[in-house]
């Protein structure tokens, strides 16, 4: 007789409030699948695979998640979704301000930040519309990495010991030595700081890099505690 009853207590029709509470935690789940696939998608297999960056490939991931809940829950409301950006703005400021952050991680960080917004957005918007708008996203960003933004040509600032070569005369020769010692194509060579007394130079060099890799190491103007010239 219990069993009966429990199985006529699941088959009860629900009531109007209980429907609708039912209706909008499906509608949550699947938002936050679709939101979650989309930002594993872009930071595996687009971000990733060149930046090579863990502890950003785990901040954005949980930047969106905590955005897309914020935005979701918060129900499209303009003043506390302002009001919520707006702190996610000076935490970040705060955060990010200690060190230089790549603008190839930036520009992901917004672009993933724009996606959750989006899908967290209940107002105007059916998950079919969603969906699309996502595949807009991944389809940009995938073509960005794939033809625009891809990286043919890498960047050194390199310490350098002969002056006597950095006169526009002995352009092919500074390259020469330069692709000996560091075993690169040098493509081209800018001369930027000269230090006669000690015989140093600061050069930036351009190298073709088949690596198709970001390398953030190229980007260092010096040593670690160590000035340009000291």
């Amino acid at each position: 007789m219990t069993l009966l009853t429990n199985i006529s207590e699941l088959l009860r029709p629900l009531s109007p409030d209980e429907t609708f509470e039912g209706i909008e935690l499906i509608k949550l789940c699947l938002s936050f699948g679709l939101n979650f696939l989309m930002v594993w998608i872009i930071c595996h297999f687009l971000y990733y695979p060149k930046g090579r960056r863990r502890d950003y490939y785990f901040t954005f991931i949980l930047l969106s998640v905590a955005i897309f809940m914020m935005i979701y829950l918060m129900n499209g409301s303009q003043m506390e979704i302002g009001a919520a950006l707006g702190l996610f703005a000076v935490f970040g400021i705060l955060r990010y301000r200690t060190e230089s952050v790549p603008i190839r991680e930036m520009t992901y960080l917004f672009y993933l930040v724009a996606i959750s917004v989006v899908n967290g957005s209940t107002d105007h918007m059916d998950l079919l519309e969603k969906l699309m708008a996502n595949v807009i996203f991944l389809s940009v960003a995938w073509g960005a990495e794939r033809f625009a933004l891809q990286r043919k040509v890498g960047c050194k600032y390199v310490k350098y010991d002969n002056i006597k070569l950095i006169t526009p005369d002995k352009s092919q020769e500074l390259k020469a030595d330069l692709e000996e010692r560091l075993g690169v194509k040098v493509q081209r060579v800018e001369v930027g700081a000269v230090d006669f007394i000690k015989d140093m130079t600061m050069l930036r060099v351009y190298y073709i890099d088949n690596s198709n890799r970001l390398k953030t190491v190229d980007h260092m103007t010096n040593l670690k505690d160590d000035n340009a010239f000291e």
